[in-house]
């Protein structure tokens, strides 16, 4: 782990927990100030602020300008918010709550997280970076793996798919926890039919929004063929695909199925088989076992995959026990 600037971290100071309620207590939009942008992707804008009642910092996500009365985004951010607060496992963000603002804009409050994502950590070591290769061996990355995984396997036991598994969305925080982010484009299943599957987001719409959004071009990498073909079952092995798709990145630094076009992209992945990891990687060694475990996570049917990420997980783990 990299060294942080010891003024990075917020010191708890005992006068602001023991004080009495304020007389201008707020539970509604009134509590947050100092807001500063952080980031944003697709229709959504992501920003710091300051809760006054706790004396924390927490991030809020609300529509872009523009699309605030758009009732099929409201559903949308409604929903994200909604599927990743009963997703309570240590591997999601926890939402504290869903609100209004002062132009009676919907916004969700979650927790901040300090870190960066797994893709800033790949692109420093494909720069040579000798600190973040140190710091992060190839039993760290596949232990961040199985973590985000774990959560993975959580969705999926209360129905939900993520649909957008990328190193992006995999956090990794400055004390070793990891996070799954961004689940606004995630799949729902087995819930009654009462018209709420009406706003989901399609695979067609899904396809347009990551060729669209994103910190870099080519985010559909990380889609499966039946995501491309948009006509097919979606279920958890969907998600296996993707995973696979990053522990291929994780291992060779490069992703296997990049097309010079979105279209290029989305024939090899329907049609072409990449090489091994081993046969690319140029900055470590890939055991046999690991080409092996990354090529069946990304099988073109899922029928050929992991059933389920759990056993995905279970093959690295019983990898890592081994080469101890």
């Amino acid at each position: 782990m990299t060294d942080q600037p010891k003024d990075h971290y917020q010191s708890i100071v005992l006068s602001g927990t023991d004080a009495e309620l304020p007389p201008w207590f707020t539970n509604d939009y009134k509590k947050y100030s100092h807001f500063k942008e952080m980031s944003g992707g697709g229709n959504g804008i992501l920003l710091a602020c300051k809760d006054n009642n706790l004396g924390r910092t927490v991030a809020l996500k609300k529509l872009r300008p523009g699309l605030a009365d758009s009732v099929r985004d409201r559903q949308r951010l409604l929903r994200e918010a909604r599927v990743t607060a009963q997703l309570q496992h240590p591997a999601t963000v926890p939402v504290y709550e869903i609100g209004k603002d002062d132009q009676g804009q919907i916004y969700f409050a979650m927790k901040k997280i300090e870190g960066e994502d797994l893709f800033k950590i790949l692109s420093r070591i494909a720069r040579g970076d000798e600190s973040t290769t140190q710091a992060y061996s190839l039993d760290r990355l596949l232990g961040i793996l199985m973590q985000a995984s774990h959560a993975l396997a959580y969705a999926h036991t209360h129905g939900v798919i993520h649909r957008d598994v990328k190193p992006e969305n995999i956090l990794v925080g400055f004390f070793g926890e990891v996070y799954l982010m961004d689940w606004g484009v995630a799949k729902i299943w087995g819930r009654p039919n009462d018209g709420a599957a009406d706003d989901e987001v399609t695979d067609a719409e899904l396809r347009e929004r990551l060729t669209a959004a994103g910190s870099r071009p080519g985010t559909p990498l990380y889609m499966s063929p039946e995501q491309v073909y948009g006509n097919r079952t979606i279920d958890e092995r969907t998600d296996v695909f993707s995973m696979g798709v990053v522990l291929y990145e994780v291992l060779a630094l490069r992703e296997p199925f990049r097309g010079r076009t979105i279209q290029e992209t989305f024939h090899n992945i329907c049609t072409m088989s990449p090489p091994p990891p081993s046969e690319v990687s140029k900055h470590l060694t890939v055991p046999p076992r690991l080409d092996e475990i990354c090529l069946r996570a990304m099988h073109k049917e899922p029928r050929g995959r992991y059933s389920n990420i759990m056993d995905m997980v279970g093959e690295i783990r019983q990898f890592r026990e081994q080469t101890v």
